[in-house]
């Protein structure tokens, strides 16, 4: 039910003073005073880089001589992993991007001049393609660095944008874009994916960090600021201090319902332009030359069906949406530069693959990422053919190629040398620089918020004892988040990093490190404050989504997390002062961690220098928090979707999808709300009680309507697109003495006799290439292996719920080679303890060059493991395959499912199993 407040007077706003113990009757003004504008209708943009003439002329020149497969050729980027300069020159492709992983010769620590003389191959390859042509048209590269160069080593990596947002600061804004520009022009690169200009609603999608603010205003003030400083003015994009600038992605990709990753949104046209849309408005106006398409849908009537007579229900997804793309976008807003899409987004349109989507052309998309060799080839082929049947009318191909063209030449791509030969190109010093450490830590420091500071524990003094814990302490990967380094901010170090601190390295670095300790029975309690530093896991898209089984609750999103929540309430048991450090990508429910610290502080993702936390806790030259929530936080575990009301809409009315923030979700601490050390927010908490807040008892996920009450009700994501990240794929074998090591997601993992490859099918590496080389060459009588998962640290789980809801364990493979005698599924209770059956009869005949619907579902119930001896209250290793034979096979989306949510009637029987075991 749709709920409407009046605005209430700015009047009622007043400094709270912490130490007064009542429950504040009156929530803050949820809609004060604001410079954002309301929009009726969709505005007309007016850009900072006008039409010129004779650039209009000379792109018009140029597309009059161009072939069709000329013209295809600039429409489509594949992944740098999947193209060679001798096919960017066969096909005169027109872009390449590095998807997140992807690095010149695939070196993770590939150097600024490795960078650089990587474009050059591509850059000359493409020259020479048009050697025998009256034109020439210059090669681009594209990368996502969306909070500095993430992607390359030594660079400088700035907090994420949730942290930026607190930080309450366009002019910073302008600054870091200035720094991430000069950083990637180092590397010769042209375009960056930058910045996301989203404004998420629901806590539970897994690109919350990604989003600047839940309000539109801030994202409105901000985006225009960093579209600036990535490109400069008109000249400056002439230059080559300066790149490429793509907001992205358009649009109400933080409206989802449930907060879905590339789900629905229902918002309604009015919401969708006053919500999601207003960060798109400046940053346009500062002249953004690229918007990229969402991967989400938009229900609303508007967003007609281009071709109602094609027998295909069209799904609603942005990137077949003609209306918003072509006459929102181009027309209304006035938009003349081009859109690309997201990774393979088109193949998500009703009636499309990745490599045939003549409706996202159509639509208005401009440049394809089209990602696999396999795909932009046959994308190349397709289109082509459909253009010539007519499909495709010739005018939207030449609309796209003129876009394509007016950009590169707006960039002054045409007057530029070969990468390695610009101003900055291959200049390390450029990466990591000393001025750009300053302005990430500058950041770091104005984005920390203080939620609670009992009996002034902080400032801290640097004449003191401390005792340093918990899981992020020391972990680079918690800090950085997502994209960074790789795509999910994973399989990193600190020699991934050089330059960068942890919160140790920095504490010892303030106090000395004679005065630290990570050692709790080192500690004296009467003489030492004991600081805390916990988070999240890095994730990025897809894989960061809190799931309908799932809640806000902190300690219970993985198990490893509750070793945090146990650490504090261990180090207040014994009389420590607590002061807690807690990174995230969003607002989490962690009220019992708060009731247990003297001081917290949400860090969000803090990036490479945390040199900029340990400023502001010893005050370090005067420095004070700063920072104000631009996020609500929530007081329950299930208060996903609580947001400040839009304070450009008058009579604002909270959407059916999302909380009351004047109910029973109102915001532990609302919007706006960070103390400073003279102790007073501007905004007030629900309570001043810090000490004792509510502790919610739900133990049942925010999309369960009730407890399973043994059985499980939704399926157990295990690995893939939807899973949780409890477990991740190991492998070990004979050959490394079975010492597991863990699968990248990133690149090649191998000991020998088996090696695992991450492929798309779906969704980016959203599957695994797994081959057994079985007894050949040095792995004769030395072949056994296998590929498992596991959590990270081994831990059991009881999953008894999953066998009382009579589930099947299900996966989806497709075989390369048919599959061998010796060919064991099985799952552990901890070694010897185990239930095993072969499946070598069960599983379906080999594929040639498969695709995405080329794979067969198995399915198999877990009732057949317990019969051979696994134990699900103990269990540690869900999902094994075995084999000392020859085996090649790609597997992906493994999971449990209960009864209740797939009968699956076709599951194998456990008889034929036996019988396949007692044949052997």
């Amino acid at each position: 039910m749709k709920h409407k407040i009046s605005l209430l007077s700015a009047a009622i706003l007043s400094v709270l003073v912490m130490g007064c113990n009542h429950d504040n009757s009156v929530t803050p003004d949820p809609t004060p005073k604001t410079k954002l504008p309301y929009y009726k209708e969709w505005p007309s943009i007016k850009s900072a880089i006008p039409k010129n003439q004779n650039i209009e002329d000379e792109v018009a020149n140029i597309v009059s001589q161009m072939t069709l497969e000329e013209k295809i050729g600039q429409m489509i980027q594949p992944d740098l992993r999947e193209i060679t300069p001798q096919e960017a020159a066969e096909y005169k492709i027109g872009s390449i991007l590095n998807g997140g992983g992807a690095w010149p010769n695939n070196n993770k620590h590939a150097s600024a001049e490795d960078w650089a003389k990587e474009a050059d191959k591509y850059w000359l390859a493409v020259k020479g393609a048009y050697e025998d042509r009256p034109f020439n048209i210059p090669f681009m590269w594209a990368t996502d660095a969306v909070h500095g160069d993430n992607n390359v080593f030594r660079a400088t990596v700035f907090p994420h944008n949730i942290g930026l947002g607190a930080a309450h600061d366009p002019e910073l804004i302008e600054q870091i874009g200035a720094a991430t520009a000069e950083e990637i022009t180092a590397t010769g690169l042209d375009w960056t994916f930058a910045p996301t200009v989203t404004t998420p609603r629901d806590y539970r999608w897994g690109r919350v960090y990604e989003g600047y603010s839940e309000d539109p205003e801030i994202v409105w003030k901000y985006a225009g600021k960093m579209v600036k400083g990535l490109q400069g003015d008109v000249e400056g994009l002439k230059s080559d201090k300066h790149v490429l600038s793509n907001v992205k992605h358009w649009v109400g990709d933080g409206g989802t319902t449930d907060g879905v990753d590339r789900g629905e949104n229902h918002y309604t046209e009015e919401y969708l332009r006053n919500i999601h849309a207003t960060g798109y408005f400046s940053g346009l106006k500062a002249g953004a030359q690229v918007v990229m398409s969402s991967f989400n849908s938009w229900h609303n009537e508007a967003n007609y069906d281009m071709d109602e007579n094609d027998n295909i229900t069209y799904n609603k997804k942005i990137h077949g949406s003609k209306y918003l793309i072509t006459d929102v976008l181009k027309n209304q807003l006035g938009f003349d530069g081009l859109v690309v899409t997201d990774w393979n987004g088109q193949g998500e349109v009703s009636g499309c693959t990745a490599s045939d989507c003549p409706a996202a052309v159509n639509a208005g998309n401009d440049i394809f990422m089209v990602t696999s060799r396999a795909d932009w080839q046959s994308f190349y082929n397709n289109t082509i053919e459909e253009v010539n049947k007519g499909i495709i009318p010739m005018e939207r191909i030449d609309d796209a190629v003129t876009r394509i063209l007016r950009v590169k030449m707006r960039a002054g791509l045409w007057n530029k040398p070969m990468p390695s030969e610009r101003s900055n190109a291959g200049n390390e010093g450029i990466l990591g620089s000393e001025a750009h450490r300053s302005i990430a830590r500058k950041a770091v420091s104005e984005s920390l918020t203080l939620l609670k500071n009992d009996e002034n524990t902080l400032p801290l003094a640097n004449d003191a004892q401390y005792l340093i814990t918990g899981s992020a302490m020391d972990n680079i990967q918690k800090q950085t988040g997502g994209w960074s380094i790789t795509w999910q901010g994973g399989e990193n170090t600190m020699d991934d990093f050089p330059g960068a601190q942890t919160m140790l390295m920095a504490l010892k670095q303030q106090v000395g490190e004679e005065n630290v300790t990570t050692d709790i029975n080192m500690a004296d309690t009467e003489k030492t404050t004991a600081i805390v530093v916990i988070g999240e896991d890095p994730y990025a898209e897809m894989m960061g989504d809190i799931k309908s089984s799932q809640t806000l609750d902190f300690s219970t999103i993985k198990p490893s997390y509750k070793e945090d929540l146990e650490t504090i309430l261990d180090l207040k048991s014994r009389g420590f002062k607590v002061v807690t450090v807690f990174y995230s990508g969003r607002p989490l429910y962690v009220n019992e961690i708060i009731n247990n610290s003297d001081a917290f502080i949400a860090a969000w993702l803090p990036g490479t220098e945390a040199g900029g936390i340990t400023d502001v806790l010893f005050a370090k030259g005067g420095a004070d928090f700063n920072g104000r929530l631009s996020y609500s936080w929530p007081n329950t575990k299930c208060s996903t979707t609580i947001n400040r009301h839009a304070p450009n809409i008058v009579d604002y009315a909270t959407p059916e999808m999302e909380q009351d923030i004047d109910g029973e979700h109102a915001p532990l601490f609302p919007y706006g709300y960070g103390l400073s050390y003279n102790g007073g927010s501007d905004v007030k908490p629900l309570t001043d009680d810090l000490d004792n807040l509510d502790l919610d008892p739900r133990n049942w996920g925010c999309g369960q309507d009730k407890p399973d009450d043994g059985k499980a009700t939704n399926p157990l994501e295990l690995f893939g697109k939807s899973s949780t990240q409890e477990y991740i794929a190991k492998i070990d074998g004979q050959a490394n003495g079975w010492n597991a090591i863990n699968v990248s997601i990133n690149g090649e993992t191998s000991i020998g006799s088996i090696t695992t490859k991450p492929i798309t099918r779906e969704f980016q590496q959203d599957t695994l290439n797994v081959n057994f080389s079985g007894e050949t060459d040095e792995f004769i009588d030395n072949s056994a292996a296998e590929l498992f998962l596991e959590a990270p640290d081994g831990s059991k789980t009881d999953r008894n719920a999953y066998l009382n809801a009579e589930s099947t364990l299900q996966f989806d493979v497709v075989m390369l080679e048919k599959a061998p005698e010796d060919f064991k599924l099985s799952m552990h209770c901890e070694w010897p303890c185990h239930g095993e059956v072969n499946i070598s009869k069960v599983m379906p005949q080999p594929v040639t060059n498969p695709g995405k619907n080329d794979y067969t579902t198995i399915k198999i119930p877990l009732k057949c493991f317990e019969d051979s001896g696994e134990n699900f209250a103990n269990l540690n290793r869900p999902f094994l395959i075995y084999s000392t034979q020859k085996a090649n096979f790609n597997i992906g989306n493994i999971r449990y499912v209960p009864k209740v949510v797939d009968a699956a009637e076709d599951a194998i029987p456990c008889d034929q199993l036996k019988d396949v075991l007692a044949q052997q």
